[in-house]
């Protein structure tokens, strides 16, 4: 077998295998890329910077601007003045409206229901009839005791004309004095009887008139609890109808212990104390009265004594169980500065207001606070007449002109506190 032996000349490189890369050869292009990518990211980044600081500036020279025009035509603004007048110091709780009458009634003698008189919710007088009981029964019963009364009546007149007689015979001697001593006795008991028949006569009359039920009030009616036809019992717990009174009536509330002491020696005085009674939101008054009395001990569990308040109530905006805010005028302050509340303003450490001087120029005037009733404040720090301003806070800084609104208010105005009007 022929053998075939394959030569190669060292010098042919075609036939060598490749010469490998140098080190870091193949990582420079990938480097360069990232390099490439970072450099475009903060490019990004400072134009977005640029752009932010920009608009920045540009909101900035618009405020500046604002400013400027508002410092030129002033701040608008609406003032009020500063008034000395008088000022209520209120007690102010929870209160439910409670009718100084209320009464439940129901059917005294048993039978049928003939007559209903009476609409639902209307307001009745002492007397008006209420409900028809059937009154034939005790008609009847009333007849039957008359003529038992008569009959007893005709056997004690019997027995007096023979008690006569026999007093007559007896003077004459013709009888024993026993038979007299018999025959007064007699009398006596006839008398008996028929006291007992005027007295089932009676009962039968009152029965009678408990057929016709009237309202024992002048009140206001509930809801229909029984209908014609129905069978009632004799002093059952059933109710017929019930009647509240409205005019007038009574706000039951409760104050602090604290102030016991006050009330009851303004009350020792003959003082009438106004009270209020405020709708839930304590914005609409919907009737004033005066304090009735207070409770006789102080509720430990809440350290609070109940006072009892009476209104008029004669448009009736006061209803049985409605839950009102009560006020309480335990003092009234006289001769104090008054301000407008929305006027006070407060920071960290102090209430103050915005005094505008001559030359529509606001100034910070730091104020002491006192008592308040919602629309005025008692204020210490300033004089009768000083201008306050109103609104405008947002902007309204020390010594900045403001411009005020025509159609401001030039006084406080009435006192609600008081009704009276402020000088």
């Amino acid at each position: 077998m022929a053998e075939w032996t394959l030569k190669t000349n060292p010098d042919d490189s075609s036939t060598l295998p490749p010469e490998p890369p140098p080190p870091g050869h193949e990582k420079a292009p990938t480097a360069k890329r990232h390099v490439l990518v970072w450099l475009i990211i903060a490019v990004l980044i400072a134009g977005a910077v640029f752009f932010l600081y920009h608009q920045y500036q540009a909101a900035q020279e618009e405020k500046a601007k604002s400013k400027a025009k508002e410092n030129e035509h002033g701040v608008p603004v609406t003032v009020a003045k500063a008034t000395k007048g008088d000022i209520g110091v209120y007690l102010e709780a929870l209160g439910t409206v409670t009718p100084v009458y209320t009464v439940t009634v129901t059917s005294r003698v048993q039978g049928q229901i003939m007559n209903v008189f009476y609409r639902e919710g209307q307001m009745v007088h002492k007397g008006d009839p209420l409900l028809e009981i059937d009154p034939r029964p005790y008609e009847a019963a009333l007849t039957q005791t008359e003529g038992q009364l008569a009959h007893d009546e005709a056997v004690l007149s019997e027995a007096r004309i023979d008690l006569d007689r026999y007093q007559a015979a007896f003077s004459q001697n013709a009888i024993a004095q026993q038979q007299v001593y018999d025959q007064q006795q007699a009398v006596k008991q006839d008398e008996g009887t028929v006291k007992n028949d005027q007295g089932l006569v009676d009962t039968a009359k009152v029965n009678l008139v408990y057929c016709h039920i009237t309202s024992p009030i002048d009140g206001r009616v509930g809801l229909r609890l029984v209908d014609p036809g129905n069978i009632v019992q004799a002093n059952s717990t059933t109710s017929l109808v019930v009647i509240t009174q409205l005019q007038p009536i009574t706000v039951i509330f409760s104050v602090a212990e604290d102030y016991l002491s006050e009330i009851e020696q303004q009350l020792r005085h003959g003082q009438k104390l106004k009270v209020e009674a405020l709708d839930r939101a304590q914005v609409k008054t919907l009737a004033t009265g005066s304090l009735l009395t207070l409770d006789n001990q102080v509720d430990t569990t809440t350290g609070t004594v109940k006072l009892k308040a009476i209104f008029d109530n004669k448009d009736s905006a006061l209803f049985p169980n409605e839950f009102v805010n009560a006020k309480l005028l335990v003092e009234t302050q006289h001769g104090v500065i008054l301000v407008p509340t929305p006027s006070i303003q407060r920071n960290s450490q102090q209430a103050f207001v915005y005094v505008i001087k001559s030359g529509d120029t606001a100034t910070v005037q730091n104020v002491t606070t006192g008592t308040s009733d919602g629309n005025f404040t008692a204020v210490q720090g300033l004089q009768a007449g000083d201008v306050v301003a109103l609104n405008g806070f947002d902007k309204l800084q020390d010594g900045i002109n403001v411009e005020v609104r025509k159609g401001s208010k030039n006084s406080t105005g009435t006192n609600t506190a008081t009704g009276d009007q402020a000088p």
